[in-house]
């Protein structure tokens, strides 16, 4: 037997289909009904806003073959969303370099004296840092320096670099940097009280980093001058929150950063 289709309209009175166009900005369309030419200008859910030559507005609804380009029948469709933009710097400035994985890790190694210091340096370059293979850890105190060098046994394979809070002249920082005398050892630092300090004051609203008398508590002097709660743990979240990128910080600590990793990765 003959099978019939449920639709017996001839083909050729069945609408033909028409090709989807993206209502983008600036693509110039008519609207046969009235007549109105213009470009559109916006798009929004079931609308688009057309501009003709002497500036008039018109909207319209986003209906099928609900318009002609260059006379041909179109359906204006909502362009696609355009997707997530990927930063093309990091943190620190470097190139960024999208789906990079991790390098194994590096025999040698950065030692940051304090926490707050480890914090920083993973904010900022932690991206290169992983690229590279190099590992960040932190010291207790200066005061371990020289043991924690001779347990590493720094060579030419594994580079020990070692970054110093307040490194200046004259100072217990300085002297214990200098008993390290190791080829593939280099302690470099930066003249802050504090890490705090290597954070631009701009970056945080506020004029300057107070000074702090001789015998007080630096930290916690700091927040009550500022007017911060004298809680050090939340204050130095505040700053790091506050730092974006390389520009938040100073360039005291910005070149010894960058001057240690290019020490621990140079080639033997």
């Amino acid at each position: 037997m003959r099978q019939y289709s449920p639709d017996l309209t001839p083909p050729w009175k069945k609408p033909q289909p028409v090709p989807e166009v993206p209502a983008e900005p600036g693509l110039v369309v008519e609207e046969p009904g009235t007549g109105f030419c213009g470009a559109v200008i916006r798009c929004e859910a079931g609308t688009v806003t057309l501009e003709d030559r002497f500036g008039k507005h018109r909207v319209f609804p986003l209906e099928p073959r609900g318009f002609l380009l260059e006379g041909r029948v179109v359906t204006l469709v909502r362009p696609a969303p355009a997707g997530p933009s990927r930063p093309t710097r990091t943190a620190s400035g470097s190139v960024a370099v999208p789906g990079a994985r991790a390098r194994v890790a590096r025999a040698g190694r950065i030692y940051v004296e304090g926490r707050h210091d480890a914090e920083l340096v993973e904010k900022v370059w932690g991206d290169d840092l992983r690229i590279e293979g190099v590992v960040v850890e932190y010291l207790e105190g200066v005061d371990d320096l020289p043991s924690i060098v001779a347990d590493f046994a720094p060579g030419p394979d594994a580079r020990l670099g070692v970054l110093v809070d307040h490194l200046v002249p004259g100072s217990k920082e300085w002297r214990i940097a200098q008993s390290v005398t190791s080829d593939h050892a280099l302690v470099v630092g930066h003249p802050y009280i504090d890490i705090w300090e290597a954070v631009k004051p701009s970056s945080l609203g506020i004029e300057a980093w107070p000074r702090i008398p001789r015998g007080q508590d630096w930290k916690t002097g700091v927040c009550r001058t500022l007017g911060w709660p004298e809680n050090t743990g939340a204050a130095w979240q505040r700053i790091l929150s506050a730092v974006r990128s390389y520009k938040d910080l100073e360039p005291q600590l910005l070149g010894r950063v960058e001057e240690l990793i290019d020490f621990v990765t140079a080639p033997a």
